[in-house]
């Protein structure tokens, strides 16, 4: 006999409802069968939740995007990078702060520079232009003083570690650094201190890097709105500096930073490039250790250098690439950067249908096409897949609502600033019904497009896409590397950008035709000194 507390919780009309939800419709024989088992799942829920699990716990699930016969580079060659001589220092320090690491790793090399003098000057900026652009969430004064002084003291006594030694860079807030906040962004997180440091910056520690600021995210990595605001393009102060990588956009065409680091998982490195003017490198996934970052999306998350030149991110990638027995999805496949790479060797392709359509910044896409034309380019059309990626966009919701279950139970995420449908306390609500087996077909689904991006890539190495694309949510799926530069101005003085895409683990190539394109513009070396005064 049942008593009221062992009566089954979910009745025949929740299963009836929850039907309509999953797109399906069972006899009321079936229903009955079923019942019992549901409540059971039920029951399985409440004690798995009493388990307390931290952010940094992954599935025991990793993405690759290396499908069966795909060919993979395993010799590993030392970098080669462009030459740079006979620079001086300027009378003006402040010139150095729009200057590309390959030239401020000369002055500092051959100490007409010191790190310090440097740091100074990116520390004066960060504090001067901060309350206007908001891209900064914590300066990290005393660290990197202590770091450039020790990085002046190791050239002075012929221990020059690389291109990066006494460089100042900003860290995207998502990273965890000793006794440092690491807000993610934030409101629930805005006082979380993690005593440990992420992989990449031990990595960019190690070569000598100065960290200077970590810098502002859209909160748990969306947008550009964070717990203190909303961090604005340069080139615009009315408008945002899109996101989630806004601050590290930001600071970086602001030269506020000598570079940056951000990630991305559906356009968190694209779209702020483009909306503040400067080169972006989203990766291969699999390339760089996301170990001490948070975790939104398991298999699509990926690490990303944000500079001023295409070689720039070059310099980086050589860097912070490869596995450091944290992170299971890296894999150890060489990036092998060498700039003299002939252009003529690499077939380029470009999404024929997307420069054919009639949309804003058409003109701009098109010029770009042309600019690799008259550099002997052969340019091929190709066809994205058929697959509309857009209905794979529930991998990312469902990954992301696990990533932060504890925050909707608690109903914590009430505290995060946007709480409008397009924001992630909804998002999260709605992840709540995706059925398992739903997101897992669409994973089955993913390979397939996977196949089909295999095709495309056995006749082209490169290919060239509006940033707005299609294109951005699939090749993140897929996880395919991008260069995003800009390649232009609208009306209202914000840029335009062009992206190159990459065969998997072949950033050399997107790298070498994104190169060819910015050096022969000059999008890339134009300033937002408008946007930018004092109060």
């Amino acid at each position: 006999m049942n008593t009221k507390e062992n009566q089954p919780k979910i009745t025949i009309n929740n299963i009836e409802s929850a039907e309509i939800i999953a797109g399906l419709k069972f006899k009321d024989e079936d229903r009955n069968l079923l019942l019992e088992g549901v409540n059971g799942y039920l029951n399985n829920y409440k004690k798995l939740r009493d388990i307390v699990i931290s952010n940094d716990i992954s599935p025991s699930q990793y993405f690759s995007p290396i499908l069966p016969g795909m060919e993979i580079i395993i010799e590993n060659k030392p970098i080669q990078t462009t030459s740079v001589t006979k620079i001086e220092k300027p009378e003006d320090l402040e010139e150095l702060a729009f200057w590309s690491i390959l030239e401020l790793a000369y002055l500092i090399k051959n100490q007409k520079i010191t790190s310090v003098e440097l740091t100074k000057v990116y520390l004066g900026r960060l504090k001067r232009y901060d309350s206007i652009l908001e891209c900064t969430i914590t300066i990290t004064e005393e660290l990197a003083m202590k770091q450039a002084e020790i990085a002046d003291q190791e050239i002075k006594n012929g221990n020059y570690r690389g291109l990066l030694h006494g460089i100042p860079y900003g860290l995207k807030d998502l990273f965890a650094i000793p006794n440092y906040p690491t807000t993610w962004g934030a409101t629930p997180f805005k006082d979380q201190m993690i005593d440990e440091i992420a992989t990449i910056a031990k990595k960019l520690e190690d070569a000598g890097a100065i960290l200077i600021a970590k810098l502002t995210l859209g909160a748990l990595a969306w947008g550009d709105v964070w717990f203190g605001g909303q961090t604005k393009s340069p080139w615009n102060t009315d408008e945002g500096s899109s996101g989630s990588s806004a601050g590290s956009s930001a600071a970086v065409a602001s030269g506020l930073v000598g570079f940056a680091i951000g990630t991305e998982t559906y356009g968190s490195i694209i779209s702020p490039s483009t909306r503040c003017g400067v080169t972006g490198l989203r990766p291969t996934f699999g390339r760089i250790s996301r170990h001490g970052a948070m975790a939104l999306c398991w298999s699509m998350d990926k690490i990303s250098p944000i500079c001023r030149t295409v070689e720039d991110c070059a310099i980086i990638l050589d860097i912070i690439q490869g596995p450091d027995g944290k992170d299971l999805s890296v894999h150890d496949i060489p990036f092998n950067w060498d700039f003299s790479l002939n252009l003529h060797d690499i077939r380029i392709g470009y999404i024929e249908s997307a420069f054919e359509e009639e949309r804003e910044n058409l003109i701009h896409d098109l010029q770009s096409l042309e600019v690799l034309r008259n550099l002997g380019c052969d340019l091929i059309p190709v066809k994205l897949p058929k697959i509309p990626s857009s209905n794979l966009s529930v991998i990312l919701a469902a990954e992301a609502a696990t990533a932060f279950d504890e925050l909707t139970i608690s109903k914590r995420d009430s505290e995060l600033v946007r709480q409008v449908k397009d924001a992630w306390p909804n998002v999260f609500r709605q992840a709540r019904f995706i059925p398992a087996v739903e997101y897992i077909k669409a994973n089955r689904v993913r390979t397939l497009l996977m196949y089909d991006m295999k095709d495309i890539f056995d006749k082209i190495d490169v290919y060239i896409a509006p940033s707005s694309h299609e294109n951005l949510l699939l090749t993140n799926l897929t996880g395919h590397p991008a260069v995003v530069v800009p390649n232009g101005f609208r009306e209202n003085g914000l840029p335009t950008s062009i992206t190159f895409t990459g065969n998997l683990f072949r950033e050399d190539q997107v790298l070498i035709v994104a190169k060819a394109y910015q050096d022969k513009t000059n999008f890339h070396n134009r300033r937002p000194v408008v946007a930018i005064k004092e109060n």
